[in-house]
């Protein structure tokens, strides 16, 4: 079997900065101190790690309202730093993502201060300018992402027309119809592949995509505003083949649609994305039925060569120990499961800094809100070290944090799980070892098969290897049903429940899961990887 690329090894860790670690004691984090915990991300075998912006900017949506794309917010620290740190990564065998962000900047972009001041500006076409309805009101009926914010256009009092925001209006549209848009994100693509940074997370890809003539959402069968064939994929396209220009760089996409047909054409062809966030995944329920119909829906649509990428937590949504919590306490288990299925499907696995460590949500006071889309609770500071031996900054910083940390600070911080063997910090730790280790895992072929209600089992066949996952994704114990196994011998390599015991040999016909238990097992007669 041969290699396969970087990208398909391992786990993509996602940094958001503001949150990872503070180097200076403001209370924000940085690149300082996202450098001083590089052990923490090689202790998980991480195959790249993706910074979330740290671009300048006025931090109307904490950095992906951009003021300049070549550069870093001296909040976060210099661009030399930035280098430094990818020099560091590099240095472990840790590949560098940065969220690229080319659907729209900052309101106080150069750019945009020139398009707004005058219609005869020459950059006044990089931005979607329109004049109002007939009514006075905006050009039409699209929306911002953001409830809160209501429509995707704002009036410019000084020009007289309207602009485009799909998400606030500090965020305007980049007119990417315009040649001169497209030549100009292009040479910030370039800027970074010629700084050594190895790939891009490309944020709301969809968007980029949108019906020239900007036709009304209502009384139609498809959106207007994002997903517009053919240019969204035309578009993505010539990106694509920037890109291409650098070697064993790499493309993800997030595209936001619920719709996996829809997804899977941005993979198509081989030369578009290298991977497309799954947000079909990502929202659904605690159900065996319904992770197997998406991931079976996901290998019929795709082309053979296309390459999944699975997560189920970012900093947009509700954390995984949160967010499957049937309000029983069941959260942990279940964010302990949820790692190993994520390690464990053929795919790329994403993982959200802090799921490393079962993090629930944060509560966050109404007067500390600072997210104008409800975002604050999953965008906690990480604690790093116990409050009662840090302070109140749990090591995260030595200042005041800009979010409050979550409650249980003292037990889940990652100085504590280092030292317990049976912390998720450590389960996560020996599932990232299997996975460096397991060309099984990195590049083996996947087959489910039927294990009785609750229950979602699959097997990882290639090289020397076969190993069958198990899901338990019920509130009581089952057993293991499978047809076609029913009597095989194998090798318990990992259990996601602390009071499962020591690995050992097991009878698959005999073997019962409990709650919300996840296991990893070596089927008798084939060689574990190395």
């Amino acid at each position: 079997m041969s290699s396969p690329p970087w990208w398909q090894r391992g786990t993509v860790y996602q940094v958001y900065p503001r949150s990872f670690a503070d180097g200076d004691g403001d209370g924000v984090g940085d690149l300082r101190g996202l450098r001083t915990h590089l052990d923490h991300l090689s202790a998980l075998h991480v195959q790249a790690v993706w910074l979330s912006p740290v671009f300048p900017s006025p931090m109307a949506d904490f950095g992906y309202d951009v003021a300049d794309y070549c550069d870093v917010d001296p909040l976060f620290g210099t661009l030399d730093e930035l280098d430094g740190l990818i020099a560091d990564c590099h240095g472990r065998g840790i590949r560098v993502l940065l969220d690229w962000v080319p659907n729209h900047s900052s309101d106080r972009h150069p750019w945009f201060l020139a398009s707004r001041s005058s219609r005869a500006d020459p950059r006044r076409d990089w931005y979607v300018w329109r004049d109002g309805a007939p009514d006075g009101g905006p050009p039409n009926d699209w929306r911002s992402e953001f409830a809160a914010v209501g429509p995707a256009w704002t009036h410019d009092e000084a020009t007289g027309q309207w602009y485009l925001h799909s998400y606030t209006p500090q965020q305007p549209d980049l007119n990417w119809e315009n040649p001169d848009v497209e030549a100009a994100m292009y040479d910030v693509v370039r800027f970074w592949f010629d700084r050594g940074v190895d790939g891009l997370r490309v944020d709301a890809l969809q968007r980029l995509g949108k019906d020239p003539l900007l036709r009304a959402n209502a009384g139609s069968d498809r959106r207007h505003d994002q997903d517009w064939e053919p240019v969204a994929h035309e578009r993505l396209r010539r990106i694509r083949r920037v890109a291409d220009e650098y070697p064993d760089r790499v493309l993800v996409g997030e595209v936001y649609l619920l719709d996996q047909r829809r997804v899977v054409d941005y993979l198509a062809g081989g030369d578009q994305l290298h991977m497309a966030h799954n947000f079909v995944f990502l929202h659904l329920p605690w159900d065996a039925a319904a992770f197997r119909r998406v991931v079976e829906e996901f290998e019929d649509l795709a082309e053979p060569d296309a390459w999944p990428a699975w997560f189920l937590g970012n900093h947009d949504h509700s954390r995984i120990a949160t967010r499957y919590d049937d309000g029983r306490g069941s959260g942990p288990a279940r964010a302990r499961a949820a790692a190993l299925l994520l390690t464990a499907l053929r795919g790329t696995p994403f993982l959200y800094q802090g799921d490393e460590l079962g993090l629930p949500d944060a509560e966050i006071p109404p007067d500390r809100v600072v997210d104008v889309d409800g975002r604050d609770p999953e965008r906690a500071p990480l604690p790093w070290r116990p409050p009662s031996v840090a302070g109140p900054g749990a090591g995260f910083t030595t200042g005041t944090p800009w979010l409050p940390l979550v409650r249980d600070a003292e037990e889940l911080c990652a100085e504590r799980q280092a030292a317990d063997p049976a912390s998720t910090l450590s389960l996560v730790r020996r599932l990232g070892a299997l996975r460096a280790g397991s060309e099984t895992l990195q590049s083996g072929d996947q087959r489910f098969l039927d294990a009785g209600p609750d229950v979602l089992a699959w097997l990882r066949t290639g090289g020397s290897g076969r190993l069958l996952a198990a899901v338990n994704l019920a509130s009581g114990p089952r057993g293991l049903q499978l047809r076609g196994l029913p009597d095989a011998e194998a090798s318990v390599l990992l259990s996601t429940d602390p009071a499962a015991g020591a690995p050992g040999r097991v009878s698959l016909s005999e073997l019962v899961l409990r709650p919300d238990e996840a296991v990893l097992l070596q089927l008798a007669g084939t060689a574990q990887d190395s």
